[in-house]
C-alpha cells in the first residue's frame, strides 16, 4: 500500500488548486453557518466564520503535508486516515484558532483556559470527521480507477502479444516462401530480402520489449516491412513514408501503424488487378499528431465505413482503438475515410 493515491489528491495545476481551495472555504462556510443556526448565541455569525475557515483550512494543510510522510504507506488505508484524524483535527482546531486570534488582532491563547465549551470542540470533530471520511473516498474511488486503468493496460499489451503472435508469423512465413523460390531464381533479390527480414525482425524484437517507440522507429520498421513486401508484389506495389523531422522523437505504443500497412496491402492491394499504392503521412496539428494510412486498392463497400468489415477489423482495428484508448484517452481515435477513385484512408489522431 503507497500514498501514490492519496498525493494525488493534491491539486496539480493552479486552477485546480483554486477550485479545491474553494470548495473546501465553502465546506466550512456552511458548518459555520449551521454551528450558528444549532447554538445561538455562542458567537457572532462573522467571528463564527473566520473561526471555522481557520481551523478547516488548517485542518486541511495538515492532511496534505501529512499525505507526504512515506511511514504512513504501511498502514491500511482505515488505520491511516484513523491516524490522520487524530493529528490533524486536534492541530487544526488548536492551530486554526490562534490564527484566527491573530487575524482578529486579539492576544493568542489556549482556547477554553477562560471557560470551556463542549458544543464547538464537538462539532468541530464532527464535521472535520466528515471531510476527512470525504478525502478518504476521494482516494478510494481514485485507487480504484488506477486498478482498473491498470487492468486495461494489461490487458491490452496481452492482446497486442496476441496480435503480433498472428501479425509477425503470418508475414515471416510469406516472406520465407517467397525467399526459397528467389534463391533460385533471382540471388541479388533474394539477399536483399534477406536483408530487409532482418532490419524488420531486429526492429519488431526491439518493440515488444517496450511500451513506447519513437516515431521515427516506428516508421523504419515500416519501412523494412515495405521494402520486403515491395521484393515479394515487384512493380504492383509502389509506397511513400513522410515523416517529419520535428516528430521523429514523438512517441506511440510500439505496433500501432503495422497493422494498418499490412492490412492495407492483405485487403486492399493484394486482391486488386494491377499496380497499388500506400502512404503513410505524418503531420504535426494544434491539437496533437495526425498520422494518415492511405492506399489505392479495392476500397469498401459504400455502407462499411464506420462499420469495418469483419475480414478488416479481424486484423486489429478495435484492438488499435482500445491501445489509443487505454495509452491517450479518449481524445485519441482511428477513423476510416473512402478515397476516390478507390482505395481507403485510415486516420490516427495522438492528442497532446
Amino acid at each position: 500500500m503507497s500514498l501514490s493515491t492519496l498525493r494525488s489528491a493534491v491539486p496539480a495545476t493552479p486552477r485546480r488548486a483554486l477550485a479545491a481551495l474553494a470548495a473546501a472555504m465553502l465546506f466550512w462556510a456552511l458548518a459555520a453557518t449551521l454551528l450558528f443556526l444549532l447554538a445561538p448565541g455562542l458567537e457572532t455569525w462573522p467571528r463564527l466564520l473566520l473561526l471555522a475557515e481557520c481551523v478547516g483550512l488548517t485542518m486541511g494543510a495538515c492532511v496534505l503535508l501529512l499525505a507526504r510522510v512515506p511511514r504512513l504507506a504501511r498502514l491500511a488505508p482505515a488505520s491511516r486516515w484513523l491516524v490522520l484524524g487524530l493529528i490533524a483535527i486536534p492541530t487544526g482546531y488548536f492551530v486554526g484558532h490562534q490564527i484566527a486570534f491573530l487575524l482578529l488582532g486579539e492576544p493568542m491563547r489556549i482556547v477554553g483556559h477562560d471557560h470551556l465549551s463542549l458544543v464547538p470542540i464537538v462539532f468541530t470533530v464532527l464535521v472535520g470527521g466528515l471531510a476527512l471520511h470525504a478525502h478518504a473516498t476521494r482516494e478510494q474511488l481514485a485507487r480504484e480507477a488506477a486498478a482498473r486503468a491498470e487492468a486495461q493496460r494489461l490487458a491490452v499489451e496481452s492482446q497486442l502479444r496476441l496480435l503480433r503472435a498472428q501479425l509477425e508469423p503470418h508475414m515471416l512465413f510469406n516472406t520465407l516462401a517467397n525467399l526459397r523460390s528467389l534463391l533460385r531464381e533471382d540471388t541479388a533479390r533474394a539477399e536483399a530480402m534477406i536483408d530487409q527480414l532482418i532490419v524488420y525482425l531486429r526492429s519488431a524484437l526491439a518493440a515488444s520489449q517496450t511500451e513506447a517507440v519513437t516515431l521515427g522507429r516506428e516508421f523504419a520498421q515500416l519501412r523494412a516491412y515495405l521494402d520486403i513486401m515491395t521484393l515479394r508484389m515487384g512493380p504492383r506495389l509502389t509506397w511513400q513514408l513522410d515523416l517529419p523531422a520535428a516528430l521523429e522523437a514523438a512517441t506511440v505504443p510500439p505496433m500501432l501503424l503495422q497493422p494498418l500497412v499490412e492490412n492495407a496491402i492483405k485487403h486492399g492491394l493484394e486482391p486488386k488487378i494491377g499496380p497499388g499504392r500506400i502512404e503513410v503521412v505524418a503531420r504535426a496539428t494544434a491539437a496533437g499528431i495526425e498520422i494518415r494510412v492511405s492506399d489505392s486498392g479495392l476500397g469498401l463497400p459504400p455502407d462499411e465505413i464506420e462499420a469495418e468489415p469483419k475480414a478488416r477489423a479481424s486484423y486489429g482495428l478495435q484492438h488499435i482503438r482500445d491501445r489509443l484508448l487505454a495509452v491517450y484517452g479518449p481524445a485519441a481515435r482511428l477513423s476510416l475515410e473512402r478515397r476516390e477513385p478507390a482505395g481507403v484512408c485510415a486516420v490516427v489522431f495522438i492528442p497532446r
